[in-house]
């Protein structure tokens, strides 16, 4: 397993093909260098200046967890602050709550493209990564801005590691991972965010709504992403997507599915509601 300083490209070299570009930003503990190394990643990818993986990326191997600034601290989830959001205080905490969500989202993104590439996925998969991880280091950037303009920062509250743990028990495989990543933790982003963005407005703050509002436009594609290659994959393989679905959640991801559901969204981007209403409490 390479170390963090391991996975990043030297000084003055730029990666040589995809899987080391993913695997330098994932490692890189300094936020800035992360989404910055994401972005040169992105457009060299897309530049058709990369290639998917080199002789020197087989020797190479995500990092078991991604470089990550000291801090904010990492506590059981009771203990993150939760704050009603017409305080200061409360937009604060609402802010970095999903600034560490959107962080952890860039980092399973490269994830994906760096554990999956000896997989010889088709290119467009791989496309679809690169597009969903730029699109995540954006919106932590535009969050981390607005955090900025209440005199506060990423790291001055505590936080969990959730997101990361309930990822890494699919790192052996590539359907489990579609299954829990996109089509659990961020299709619940579809879930909640509209009524996010309602009660945002109605504090007055509209550009704070304006920036939920870009990241649930993008969510919807991020879903959509996912939706598409855990289909392809089932269909590889001859089986149900649905059933196959249900069965890797009740595998992988621990609890139920809590609803509401935002169907309409959630159908338009891949993932009808015979996917998961079983997995809910209710069971429809």
């Amino acid at each position: 397993m390479v170390a963090a300083s391991e996975g990043t490209a030297v000084e003055g070299s730029l990666p040589p093909c995809l899987a080391t570009a993913a695997i330098g930003a994932l490692a890189a503990s300094n936020l800035d260098e992360k989404c910055r190394l994401t972005a040169q990643m992105a457009g060299r990818w897309e530049a058709r200046q990369l290639s998917l993986i080199s002789s020197h990326a087989n020797r190479l191997a995500p990092p078991e967890r991604p470089g990550r600034p000291s801090k904010p601290e990492l506590v059981p989830p009771h203990r993150v602050p939760r704050r009603a959001i017409r305080s200061e205080k409360g937009m604060i905490a609402l802010l970095h709550a999903i600034a560490h969500i959107e962080l952890n989202a860039i980092d399973l993104a490269l994830d994906i493209i760096a554990r999956f590439a000896r997989l010889s996925m088709p290119r467009s998969f791989y496309d679809g990564w690169v597009m969903v991880a730029r699109e995540e280091a954006r919106h932590f950037s535009l969050l981390r801005s607005r955090l900025a303009d209440f005199n506060a920062a990423y790291g001055d509250l505590p936080a969990h590691d959730g997101l990361w743990e309930a990822a890494q028990r699919t790192g052996h495989d590539l359907k489990a991972r579609l299954a829990v990543v996109p089509l659990v933790l961020e299709a619940r982003g579809l879930d909640i965010t509209p009524s996010l963005i309602r009660q945002i407005n109605e504090t007055g703050d509209t550009r704070t709504a304006e920036i939920f509002h870009i990241i649930y436009e993008d969510e919807k594609g991020h879903v959509a992403v996912g939706a598409k290659w855990f289909r392809f994959l089932c269909h590889k393989q001859g089986v149900d997507p649905s059933a196959e679905f249900q069965a890797l959640v009740r595998r992988y991801f621990r609890g139920p599915l809590k609803p509401p559901f935002n169907d309409l969204a959630r159908a338009r981007s891949g993932i009808t509601p015979g996917f998961y209403r079983s997995l809910s409490p209710s069971g429809n």
